[in-house]
């Protein structure tokens, strides 16, 4: 039997189970999704900014994005924003992130036995890989999908569009899920002249589905979370 649980808000630990997937479209991992893309070669994920700073000290070749309340960290190398960090060098680096909703929730939700991360540019791949490489083979499996915005219905209106997709109803549909990201309240500040720091092209990075070969998975065997890409 099919379990399938949507959560808003990644405060608290979720129920066990086998497989979760946290999910932050604007902005965090989109960010993921297009530090790989451009050449990252994972991720660690950090609590907070002290946190982070360690991380880079101890690890050759880091660079630190994330932000604060949407905005760029002090000292940090990167902010929270997909279009800039793709004008970034990455190749062959590793990222630290530390982020206010898709981190916290993902560092909360480590009590599964597989623990995957996506935007919605990556949704249907994940989902597809979800489908393939375990719901064929377990036909009794428990997936908590969890919306980390507590609010935001971008996060909320993905979760829907992955379950539709493990469901096999693909209700609602991407382009219902794109209108939802664009139209939600966490999209609206870029488009708001009098905030620059948000630029209204990452809206096109968080609301585009990406045809990619990889899903971003969670390394949990040394200290220290680890996103790592895996081919499907």
């Amino acid at each position: 039997m099919l379990n399938i649980e949507i959560m808003q808000g990644g405060g608290k630990m979720p129920a066990a189970s086998d497989i979760n997937v946290v999910i932050d479209v604007i902005r965090a991992f989109t960010v993921a999704h297009q530090a790989f893309i451009h050449g990252i070669k994972g991720i660690f994920l950090a609590a907070t900014p002290e946190e982070a700073f360690c991380l880079k000290k101890e690890n050759e070749g880091c660079l630190l994005a994330g932000e604060e309340k949407g905005l760029l960290i002090n000292g940090f190398d990167l902010d929270n924003s997909p279009a800039r960090i793709r004008r970034a060098d990455l190749r062959g680096k590793f990222l630290v992130q530390k982020t206010t909703n898709g981190v916290k929730a993902t560092l909360n939700a480590l009590n599964a036995e597989h623990v995957l991360v996506t935007g919605f540019s990556n949704a249907r791949t994940t989902a597809e890989y979800i489908k393939a490489r375990w719901l064929k083979s377990h036909p009794s499996i428990t997936i908590n999908i969890i919306a980390s915005h507590p609010t935001g219905d971008d996060d909320l209106a993905c979760a829907e569009y992955i379950s539709g997709i493990l469901r096999g109803t693909f209700a609602p549909s991407a382009e219902e899920t794109r209108l939802r990201i664009l139209g939600s309240e966490a999209a609206q500040k870029f488009y708001d002249p009098g905030k620059p720091d948000f630029l209204p092209e990452d809206m096109e990075f968080c609301s585009a589905e990406l045809r990619s070969d990889f899903v971003m998975a969670v390394n949990r065997l040394n200290r220290i979370p680890f996103v790592e890409k895996v081919i499907v």
